[in-house]
């Protein structure tokens, strides 16, 4: 019998696999087994109402997607009312995923949205800060720090900090959000990309760059995982290219405790189901009682020598 019980904190998932914020609504409880899931993590709300950014707003490239959707929201009043009862009726622990302009509208979001039905926020602070010229908080140590103290401040709810990959600071990023009180990583949102089409001339988003998402993000948020596992001590959550059980199983080699999948449903919306259920059967096959036989046990002694001379590199 395999245990796929996944600790994030204080919190216990079923098992390891989740959604990635955006990807995931209500209307997929037609085509799945709501309760099959590890958690739910819904799309990312706003205080304020929004409409999103202009079209298009999504396109293909080579095997992953552009998105450039802009975090449209109804408004935290709606959710309360509407969202966080349709989720209450399923025996899965439920995360909701925030957004905010700045630091001290994102405490209060935290503050807002913390009520019961509610078992982690996920504060995406890896969007545009509009007091440091558009960067996200997520970008440097000092701002992660900053944001995450408001937000441990506004709440007693599990906060889970979603990282950018746009960040030359992975470590000192992830160290920062432990410090200030994080308590777990999601490792990490969209990568900043372009795609340009060749006969108009024009960007192929209507806000001319999005996040790229799919296959091709996995090498760097795996990169980010592994790296973010070595310096923290809280749970870290993988996210990027994930789509099947072979990807799950690589993040939690490198130190993921759990995973999130989010292009993947668009492609094929019961692609999460399938992946427990290929996750459950590589582990039996090959003897694992439990998650612990897979979590943080890349074999990466002889190659410490070349990540230090890579990090060190001029």
């Amino acid at each position: 019998m395999v245990d796929l019980t996944a600790k994030i904190g204080a919190l216990t998932l079923k098992n390891p696999i989740m959604p990635a914020s955006g990807t995931f609504s209500e209307d997929l409880a037609d085509v799945i087994d709501m309760n099959a899931l590890g958690a739910h993590v819904t799309k990312t709300i706003t205080r304020e109402k929004r409409g999103g950014n202009p079209t298009p707003r999504v396109c293909e490239v080579r095997g992953s997607m552009l998105n450039s959707i802009g975090i449209p929201s109804k408004g935290i009043d709606y959710f309360i009312q509407n969202v966080i009862p349709f989720y209450q009726k399923y025996d899965v622990p439920l995360i909701v995923s925030i957004s905010a302009n700045n630091a001290d509208d994102f405490a209060r979001i935290c503050e807002e949205i913390s009520v019961p039905g509610v078992d982690a926020i996920e504060v995406n602070i890896s969007c545009p800060n509009i007091e440091e010229d558009g960067k996200a908080f997520a970008m440097r140590p000092s701002t992660t720090h900053q944001v995450m103290t408001q937000l441990r401040g506004a709440s007693d709810l599990p906060l889970w900090a979603k990282l950018s990959p746009n960040t030359g600071e992975t470590s000192e990023v992830a160290q920062a959000a432990e410090d200030a009180g994080a308590d777990a990583l999601v490792v990490a949102n969209t990568l900043l990309s372009m795609a340009i089409d060749i006969h108009s001339r024009k960007p192929k988003l209507g806000n001319l760059m999005g996040g790229l998402s799919g296959p091709s993000l996995k090498p760097i948020t795996l990169r980010m995982a592994y790296q973010c596992a070595k310096a923290v001590d809280i749970p870290v959550i993988g996210c990027g290219g994930i789509s099947k059980a072979e990807d799950v199983i690589e993040y939690l080699i490198a130190g993921a405790s759990a995973v999130q999948v989010g292009t993947a449903t668009f492609i094929n919306p019961t692609a999460m189901i399938t992946i427990i259920a290929e996750l459950e059967a590589y582990m039996a096959a090959n003897g694992m009682a439990d998650l612990s036989a897979l979590v943080g046990s890349v074999r990466d002694d002889d190659a410490a020598d070349a990540v230090v001379f890579m990090e060190t590199a001029p």
